[in-house]
């Protein structure tokens, strides 16, 4: 595979976020409705929180963080997606990673709601050093239970 580049994210990217996006479970569940992939992703490219990650000029996937997210204080990573094509080779680790650093930039902790619906994603941010803080049922919607999930980003 070729080098993973990072680059903040715009509207030129937005087709190939969307679709990372909407052929997910995630997405599946929480943006089938018209037009809200498209409105959640061109609300962090506005705000600049979005990053996209690129080989070569493809986009394939891409992160958004909302810097004091979590409790007025701390980030939050709010969405995360791949490129279905790309699942499975890295790419996901890799933007957590660039997540990670952009957040330890102004905070020493990030957090992030994993569905209970998705355990493979779960089981994901553990072996990444993210440990279960906290269960919110209903969150999102109802009989889906969210669960918490913090990691401090000092070494």
């Amino acid at each position: 595979m070729r080098i993973i580049a990072f680059a903040e994210g715009n509207e030129q990217h937005l087709k190939d976020c969307k679709d990372a996006l909407c052929r997910s479970v995630l997405g599946e569940k929480y943006f089938s409705s018209p037009g809200s992939a498209e409105n959640a992703i061109l609300e962090g490219i506005r705000r600049g929180n979005l990053y996209v990650a690129l080989i070569g000029e493809e986009c394939v996937g891409f992160t958004y963080i909302i810097p004091k997210g979590a409790f007025h204080s701390f980030p939050y990573l709010h969405l995360i997606a791949i490129k279905e094509e790309y699942r499975g080779r890295g790419i996901g680790k890799a933007l957590l990673d660039h997540s990670e650093s952009i957040a330890s930039e102004t905070a020493d902790k990030l957090f992030l709601v994993v569905a209970d619906y998705n355990p493979d994603a779960k089981r994901f941010y553990e072996r990444n050093g993210y440990r279960q803080v906290g269960e919110i049922p209903n969150l999102y919607r109802p009989g889906i239970t969210e669960y918490l999930m913090g990691k401090n980003l000092i070494k």
